[in-house]
């Protein structure tokens, strides 16, 4: 097995993110940390609802095998 590479997200700490995670979820909220394995702490997370609701969920942990897609806004 191999050694886990760190990904390279330390140009985007502290930055609002937008992320697609599978099961055609998206949240929106600021990184504030990471690990090799890209599981990410998202604070002032907001669960972007299909029907238009926002759903706020403060500060969350994503693991990264459930992140499609993730895209710095600021």
């Amino acid at each position: 097995m191999s050694k886990a590479h760190p990904p390279k997200l330390k140009k985007i700490m502290e930055k609002k993110l937008s992320l697609k995670l599978n099961g055609g979820r998206h949240v929106q909220g600021i990184l504030r940390g990471f690990d090799p394995f890209m599981n990410l702490v998202i604070d002032e997370c907001v669960e972007m609802a299909t029907c238009g609701q926002q759903n706020n969920t403060g500060t969350v942990v994503m693991q990264g095998n459930s992140i499609i897609m993730l895209e710095a806004l600021e």
